[in-house]
């Protein structure tokens, strides 16, 4: 009898290496990485026409902090599969989803990367890095783009420009001579339940040469505020880096197609990233023009007709206390005109006509 039962042994032995081996060669590589970032914040909104302060407020705040596992297999070749989970993790609060943020399966070659998932569209990442306060309270998003959503399909948000989308089939090119490319298209997966048929396309090209980065991105939303009407935004940027200061420029055009008519708007942004000691002095300004065309609804922060211009200003210092932690400090402001509406895209406090709601803010940033 002891020979069956040390034949046995081996047999499951052997079937277990079996079943791990393969599992274990198939990934070659697994990274985990995340970004914590918050932030303590005292708020306040002042109405323009009458100076009275309102909603004042001391507050901690997460600036979409996250947690990611990335990795790849090789295919042979320069073939690779590739892919990501991340999660949205709450500071403040303890809340998170699993893979609620950029998250995707593709192949990587020497065509470019290929993939579907929840991901930023090209429109988005094409200037997101313009912009030294992106994704804080003080972000652009407030002016450029819209607003900011998170994650959304073609239904759950269908004003912002600046977005991570659902159920996206994407492409990214290989770089040619500092020249690449990208392509979206959001799947029409809402037509059961909204028969206007939603869609989404969104296009970027980048040229890239040493200090100087170029730009420029086109999104179509088709179907968007009604059946048979598209929404698009166009936007063109410039970075520039020098020895010591970076400067980026940005233009966009939003117009959407409603019910009731169009609705249009001029949106400009500009930032200076100064090194001054061991950390940099950081300064944005936003301004968005009057909303103009004949439509009558709101979409998303603005409105057609006059006194419907805001500025954002946004000034503060950053802080390295190593290669992966920082502390900064900022105010951001943003000056409603007497009948605009803007407010902060993320951790917004909630504003009527005329407002000027401003933060100052304490924070600490580490990446993992």
């Amino acid at each position: 009898m002891p020979q069956p039962r040390t034949w046995l042994s081996a047999v499951g032995l052997l079937a277990g290496l079996a079943a791990a081996t393969p599992l274990a060669w198939a990934q070659s590589t697994v990274a985990i990485y995340g970004r914590l970032n918050t932030s303590l914040e005292y708020t306040r909104a002042s109405t323009a026409t009458e100076g009275k302060v309102r909603g004042g407020a001391a507050r901690l705040t997460n600036n979409r902090s996250v947690f990611g596992l990335m990795g790849e297999e090789n295919l042979g070749g320069e073939l690779k599969a590739i892919w990501q989970i991340e999660s949205s993790l709450s500071i403040d609060n303890g809340q998170g989803q699993i893979a609620s943020r950029n998250t995707r399966l593709g192949l990587q070659g020497p065509f470019g990367t290929i993939f579907g998932g929840n991901w930023h569209t090209p429109y988005t990442e094409s200037t997101m890095g313009y912009d030294p306060y992106y994704p804080t309270t003080a972000g652009y998003m407030a002016l450029i783009g819209n607003g900011s959503a998170s994650s959304t399909d073609n239904i759950e948000d269908t004003s912002s420009f600046d977005r991570r989308q659902k159920n996206t089939l994407q492409y990214r090119s290989p770089v040619w001579h500092g020249l690449s490319g990208a392509l979206a298209w959001g799947l029409p997966e809402e037509r059961n339940t909204a028969p206007r048929n939603p869609a989404l396309y969104s296009f970027a090209t980048a040229y890239d040469a040493g200090p100087l980065n170029l730009t420029l991105a086109y999104e179509v939303h088709q179907h968007y505020q009604v059946a048979g009407r598209n929404d698009d935004a166009i936007k063109a940027g410039v970075a520039y880096q020098f020895a010591t200061t970076r400067i980026a420029l940005v233009y966009e055009r939003l117009h959407y197609r409603t019910a009731t008519g169009d609705l249009s708007r001029n949106g400009y942004y500009a930032s200076v990233v100064q090194k001054l000691g061991p950390g940099s002095v950081r300064l944005g300004f936003a301004f968005a023009a009057n909303g103009t065309a004949d439509a009558t609804e709101t979409v998303g922060f603005f409105h057609a007709g006059p006194k419907t211009s805001a500025t954002q200003l946004t000034f503060g210092y950053d802080y390295p206390l190593s290669r992966r932690t920082a502390l900064y400090a900022y105010y951001s402001r943003i000056d409603n005109q007497r009948n605009a509406l803007y407010d902060f895209a993320i951790n917004g406090i909630g504003v009527a006509a005329g407002a000027r709601p401003q933060t100052f803010a304490l924070g600490m940033r580490h990446n993992f």
